[in-house]
């Protein structure tokens, strides 16, 4: 590459350092830059958190590489990137573990030998340690052979300048409760990039720094604990107990000395005085789940605690106050119990200061594959498998899947199919291969559109297709319409069109590509003025 080049390719990442853009958009244009730079065929910015590495941007990998989380420990060529001063090239021969096998695109299980550089990224904030690292990976031996080193350094230093740009940024107009939610642990992280998905984190954003009591609702397994957990970061709250309690696991009996607590000699069996759970709670959070499970009893009694933060102890006549900041979730709908009678209408008034409503899986587009990564992750450190792969079948069966049951559904069944996977492996070979891979068998899924649900084929445009189309023709006619459908709401400009759809810009090319999309008349966009799908 020419000087001349290379300043081209550098001079337009400059100008997005003072670009008010979202994260996600500028954290693709820098990999979208650097593979200018330097032709690869799979890229990635991953972010360090605690003692795992975040993929926050990656190009030529299968979507669901988003949702996983890489633990530097069990990943030793990203601890060496970590640890090294400068950028490193692994040799082709090197005898390291990829993280990436099974998950580049184009590549069906075991990577062969390849080259593979990358360097960390450090930001000038005195701490010393890096921010996270860049990667990038080539399916040709020798391919980073002439290389110069040096000027993936200059492009890191220029990836770490985004980097702060895009914190300084995100500090001044979210202030930290974005951050308070980034620094949570990994296990209890809200993963998704669809538009539904955005919504929610922007409702928590801008909900969370307030004390106004939240009522979650949404079907079950959407995952209204974690929003729940998530409101507890970000608020000035945060450094304070979060005690949560489970309404309808409770007989009427034990509610009041749950919730309340209860002096000695109480009630049979009360041989202590003991603190309920909203004193536990005092100065922090308490969290009351499936609250619409609560009698109207003691939904009486509650309502005095919202209102006033007076509480009396089970057989005491001592008033005592408490400062909590409530969050309630029911998956029922709580206005239509209200209609019905069996919830207090000021009680329930009192609680919905500020509704929340969490979408289901389904409306969440491509979100179901990150999720999907961050399981087989977790599957794949628990039982010590070297890679867990999606076929194209089984994410094509994902994908299709109506998921009643929501991310919860989703996690069991990952689980279960993980050990199906393991089981027919081990009955073919007698041994684990190296790279083991999920096929739409192994998930057992409904093979066809299920004849049920016509509101649901109609929402995602399909209407028209009968109960009996082959699922994979399913998917790729509701792909197809989908992509179709956004580059016509954008003018057929494939970077907004990408955003909106929660893929990166290379990935969606290939895919429209690959179904046969007809980008119709583009208009001219991006800083090239090119309108034809490239893989960046």
């Amino acid at each position: 590459m020419t000087p001349t080049q290379l300043l081209d390719a550098i001079v337009p990442l400059v100008t997005d350092l003072t670009a008010d853009l979202p994260e996600d958009e500028r954290f693709r244009r820098l990999l979208t830059g650097l593979r200018s730079v330097m032709p690869c065929d799979a890229a990635a910015l991953l972010r360090l958190e605690g003692d795992q590495l975040r993929p926050m941007a990656v190009d030529g990998l299968s979507t669901d590489t988003l949702g996983r989380r890489f633990r530097v420990a069990d990943h030793p060529r990203l601890r060496a990137l970590l640890e090294a001063p400068g950028p490193v090239r692994f040799a082709a021969d090197c005898g390291l573990p990829d993280p990436y096998d099974g998950l580049v695109e184009g590549v069906a299980g075991h990577l062969p030998v390849h080259d593979c550089l990358g360097c960390a990224l450090h930001l000038a904030d005195g701490s010393g340690r890096p921010w996270g690292l860049l990667t990038l990976d080539a399916l040709q031996p020798q391919r980073f052979s002439k290389v110069d080193l040096k000027v993936l350094s200059t492009l890191a230093s220029l990836a770490a300048a985004t980097v702060a740009a895009g914190e300084r940024i995100g500090q001044l107009t979210t202030c930290m409760e974005r951050y308070r939610l980034a620094a949570q642990p990994a296990s209890s992280r809200l993963i998704g990039q669809s538009a539904a998905h955005r919504a929610l984190l922007k409702e928590i954003t801008l909900v969370g720094g307030s004390d106004l009591c939240v009522l979650i609702q949404g079907e079950t397994g959407v995952g209204k604990e974690l929003v729940a957990q998530a409101l507890h970061a970000a608020s000035p709250r945060a450094d304070q107990p979060m005690v949560s309690i489970n309404c309808a696991a409770l007989p009427d009996t034990l509610v009041e000395s749950e919730l309340f607590g209860h002096v000695k000699g109480a009630f049979t069996g009360a041989t202590a005085d003991r603190a309920g759970k909203f004193e536990l709670a005092h100065g922090g959070t308490l969290f009351l789940d499936e609250v619409g499970e609560l009698s109207r009893q003691v939904q009486a009694k509650l309502l005095r605690v919202l209102q006033s933060g007076q509480l009396q102890r089970l057989g005491s006549d001592r008033e005592r106050h408490v400062d909590v900041r409530v969050i309630a979730a029911s998956n029922r709908n709580l206005a239509q119990e209200v209609k019905a009678g069996r919830m207090r209408a000021d009680f329930y008034h009192r609680l919905s200061v500020y509704p929340l409503q969490v979408p289901p899986l389904r409306e969440r587009g491509r979100d179901v594959l990150q999720l999907c990564g961050h399981f087989l992750e977790q599957n794949r450190a628990r039982l010590g498998l070297g890679g867990l792969r999606l076929e194209a079948s089984a994410q094509a069966a994902l994908l299709a899947h109506h998921w009643p049951g929501n991310v919860r559904e989703l996690e069991h069944l990952v689980g279960r199919s993980v050990l199906r996977a393991l089981g027919r492996a081990h009955a073919a070979s007698g041994a684990v291969p190296r790279i083991l891979s999920l096929s739409a068998a192994d998930l057992e899924l409904p093979a066809t559109v299920p004849a049920g649900m016509p509101a649901a084929r109609e929402e995602v445009g399909v209407a028209h297709l009968e109960s009996t189309t082959p699922l994979r023709e399913a998917v790729d006619a509701y792909q197809r319409q989908l992509i179709g459908q956004a580059l016509q709401r954008h003018g057929h400009r494939w970077a907004p069109a990408a955003r909106e759809l929660g893929l990166d810009r290379g990935n969606l090319a290939r895919l429209a590509r690959r179904l046969g999309v007809d980008s119709g008349t583009p208009a001219t966009h991006g800083r090239r003025g090119q309108h034809q799908p490239t893989s960046g």
